[in-house]
């Protein structure tokens, strides 16, 4: 049985119904243009367009993940970051956050200064070998997804035993790890784009399923990726209407969050999509 709770900062918040969480990026190098945001306005605006469109999360970034992205220094994130958190405090303390970092000693600032509610560590503590125990501390959620290799490096490392069972076997040492830590809120992300060819990323979607033996909240975060443009010979700011799609796919193969540029739409193939599932 999944697990279908969060606990947010002592409340618990119900997964029965899949959430959106809606992506705002402090950087100026992000895959996709038309989510960077870096003045006050333009991340006050898409804070706004996140909640008002049906996002339940906001997931904060300021560092590009992407393929070949530029290092920024733990200096620069965090700079990035305090920006962008100051204005959602000042304006909505109540949203729930997370922010995106592989870096302990910024995720836990994140945590203790600014009241972020969760961690999204595209790493899974491989690159900060200070990240798991930070988390322990903590005692946030923990969003934990598969990747091998760097940002920088990651497409290099795309060739597997079996591509599902060696990440089942990535997140199974991990989870045991964390939860003789005191870990309890562990959300798995099997890392679409990340150390994958496009042919195995929709192998791994056909698959999602395989994911339920650990018993945790599953994230799917396939907005705008190469998976879409790239097999459809399009560009990422031409690939919302893929998106919708292999959103609805990741849906009934038992999605529990959806991390999205789109909110709008995201949110309507939710609904949509629980409308499919409780009709008899």
């Amino acid at each position: 049985m999944r697990q279908k709770t969060i606990n947010i900062k002592g409340t618990l918040v119900s997964i029965e119904s899949p959430l959106v969480m809606g992506i705002l990026n402090i950087t100026p190098d992000s895959f996709y243009a038309g989510s960077r945001k870096q003045t006050e306005a333009d991340i006050t605006k898409r804070i706004e367009t996140i909640l008002q469109e049906g996002g339940q999360i906001i997931d904060i970034g300021g560092y590009s993940s992407r393929p070949d992205a530029d290092n920024v220094s733990p200096e620069e994130e965090t700079a990035r970051l305090a920006f962008a958190l100051k204005i959602l405090n000042r304006h909505y303390p109540d949203a729930i956050v997370s922010v995106d970092t592989f870096r302990a000693d910024v995720a836990r600032r994140c945590v203790e200064e600014y009241g972020v509610a969760i961690i999204n560590d595209i790493a899974g503590g491989e690159l900060d070998s200070g990240m798991f125990q930070t988390v322990a501390a903590l005692q946030v959620p923990y969003i934990m997804m598969h990747m091998r290799g760097t940002p920088q490096t990651m497409q290099q490392f795309t060739v597997y035993n079996d591509l599902i069972a060696d990440i089942r076997k990535y997140f199974s040492d991990k989870v045991y790890r964390l939860e003789q830590m005191g870990v309890n809120d562990i959300i798995l992300d099997p890392g679409f784009g990340f150390s994958k060819t496009v042919e195995q990323n929709y192998q791994l979607m056909h698959h999602l399923n395989d994911f339920d033996i650990f018993g945790f909240p599953l994230l799917v975060g396939i907005s705008r990726k190469a998976m879409i443009y790239k097999y459809l010979d399009t560009t990422p700011s031409e690939s919302l209407n893929g998106t919708s799609i292999l959103n609805t796919l990741a849906l009934l193969n038992g999605a529990d969050i959806l991390r999205v540029h789109d909110v709008k739409e995201a949110a309507e193939v939710v609904k949509i999509v629980s409308k499919y599932n409780n009709t008899l």
